[in-house]
């Protein structure tokens, strides 16, 4: 059987400006880069006419497992099963993070033959949107330690500095270091934290912007730090603004390419689910819904996390809703969260996929609460028994959920056909959309923490130790309190316990920090042992990977 990568590099792709022709974009206003991808301008994107008939549909999933879900394979194979039907469908997806690419997760492009191509740029440095993320993130970090150094007009208290570096890496290493060592003309010497660029606030800003002009207003009120008076100090104090923008200008355009058979794809911004708001950009999410009859989009890990997420945040602040919500499962990860070692997976065991079911099940119930159609789509394995699948589909049917087996991996298109006619079906119910959300503003910060922790996780009760609730305090008496709260929590689990699979009960949620991402436009709150930097494994992908004289590149994915 051929890698994905293998499957990538030996498919025929058509020029970008053959994909743009087919949703009606002008080819003289793309800004190619090389033959395979392209640049959406701003101003032409904005001059684009709305499709007040056009449908979206959100592909989530149940918690992942080391066995894999596959939630952007099933995406892309959904919207080519979609073409194949005769329907006009645009994908809108978040682009790789080169920690995960070089760490254990491996690529992000989706898999076998429903990806997104050209896979190797896209995993890689694609269009440079990451880096130059980072460049600005970077840049507002020098000038506030160069304004420490050069007189410090504004009085930032050095030792409450809340802007941190970033790096697009996975480096346990700079969880903690130290800048300014030596001090004099080395600069002043502090603390300093480093997170990876997915996780940054202006990785969440450049996804959550409407336009350039919101994305100005976003960047300068990034809390930065307190003064020596307890005030925050913000970008637009420092005179940042202008320059981070200015690093942003070509990162604001959605890059256009391609699945594996001819499906356009907007593929722009990349925020982690588990620490960020998981969802690609506003900017992409709006010109899909220009451009095709049906656009599938994706939020990251499971429902928990990016769908609620989606809804709650993205959702509310850009007046969208989605038609339908696709929740992809495995038999594998079913059997996985029944506690079957990851080496037996592929072993029937239907009394296993049954007891797994509990994990699932609470994703559609989370779902249908949002008042959303739910389709469940197995991500079919070689490995699946039919009696194993219509435990699957019989378990999801009973809760008013639809049910579709997908092959898109194996199949590409071909095998999502089912799910798109599942899907057609249910988005032709024309079902009255009236977005329900978790919480309200207007709750105060512990009431919607607790909305969330029991409503979508269903915990108990939450624990908000002292340190955070001191700190929650402090921004809701700084006129913080209405905001939307963004909750960093494991994937692995429904708790902030990664080791408690399927749906545990009677769990208390941990709250042990809160910050405040002004730019962004939410409280982050930290959960159980989050980190905003990961590490790599002890076998790191990066050891895999290789390219040769001809330029082939190899164990990328």
């Amino acid at each position: 059987m051929l890698s994905d990568i293998e499957i990538a590099q030996s498919a025929k792709i058509n020029p970008i400006t053959k994909v743009a022709e087919q949703i009606g974009l002008d080819t003289d206003k793309l800004e190619l880069y090389g033959k395979y991808k392209a640049k959406l301008p701003l101003d032409y994107v904005e001059s684009l006419p709305e499709n007040p008939d056009v449908k979206l549909i959100l592909v989530t999933a149940m918690n992942p497992t080391p066995a894999g879900e596959g939630k952007t394979t099933v995406s892309i194979g959904l919207a080519q099963g979609l073409k194949l039907i005769g329907k006009k469908p645009v994908l809108a997806l978040r682009e790789p993070s080169l920690g995960p690419v070089f760490g254990v997760k491996g690529g992000a492009c989706g898999g076998g033959y429903s990806q997104v191509v050209p896979m190797e740029d896209i995993n890689l440095h694609f269009t440079g949107d990451i880096h130059a993320i980072t460049t600005a993130n970077n840049l507002l970090a020098a000038m506030i330690d160069n304004h420490l150094f050069q007189g410090n007009e504004l009085k930032i208290d050095k030792d409450r500095i809340l802007w941190k570096r970033c790096l697009d890496m996975n480096d346990r290493c700079l969880r903690a270091v130290t800048v300014g060592v030596g001090g004099g003309t080395k600069g002043v010497t502090r603390p300093e934290i480093f997170q990876i660029t997915a996780a940054s606030e202006i990785m969440a800003i450049l996804c959550l912007a409407k336009d350039m002009d919101d994305l100005k207003v976003r960047l300068d009120r990034i809390a930065i730090a307190y003064d020596t008076d307890g005030n925050l100090v913000t970008a637009g104090q420092l005179g940042a603004t202008g320059a981070l923008a200015t690093c942003l200008k070509d990162a604001m355009c959605p890059n256009l390419v391609q699945s594996l058979e001819g499906v356009p794809a907007l593929v722009h911004g990349g925020p982690f689910a588990n620490i960020s708001h998981g969802c690609n950009t506003c900017i992409a999410t709006k010109t899909a819904l220009k451009l095709g009859d049906i656009v599938v989009t994706e939020a990251g890990f499971g429902a928990d996390l990016g769908a609620e997420k989606f809804l709650d945040i993205k959702c509310r602040d850009l007046g969208l809703w989605p038609d339908l919500v696709v929740i992809v499962t495995t038999v594998r990860s079913l059997k996985y969260n029944a506690g079957i070692p990851k080496d037996k997976l592929s072993e029937p065991n239907p009394e296993a996929v049954k007891a797994g079911l509990a994990n699932v099940l609470k994703h559609i119930e989370n779902m249908q609460n949002f008042g959303i159609p739910v389709l469940v789509a197995s991500n079919r394995f070689l490995s699946d028994t039919e009696e194993e699948l219509a435990i699957v589909e019989e378990a999801c049917k009973a809760t008013g959920a639809d049910f579709a087996p997908a092959e898109i991996f194996a199949k590409g298109g071909e095998g999502g056909i089912d799910l798109a006619n599942k899907a057609v079906s249910i988005l032709g119910q024309n079902r009255d959309k009236a977005p329900v959300y978790t919480y309200e503003l207007t709750d105060s910060v512990e009431e919607k923490i607790t909305k969330v922790a029991t409503k979508v996780y269903g915990a108990a009760k939450v624990d908000i130790l002292p340190e955070a609730a001191a700190k929650i305090k402090e921004f809701v008496d700084k006129g913080y309190g209405n905001l939307p709260i963004c909750i960093a929590k494991t994937q692995y689990s429904l708790s902030d316990d990664p080791k408690k699979l399927g749906n545990p009960a009677g769990f208390t949620l941990t709250v042990r920090d809160c910050y405040l991402s002004t730019g962004a436009g939410y409280l982050v709150i930290l959960t159980g042992t989050i980190v905003t930097m990961p590490g790599l494994p002890p076998h790191p992908a990066a050891m895999d990977i290789d390219i040769d004289n001809n330029g082939v590149i190899t164990g990328l994915f």
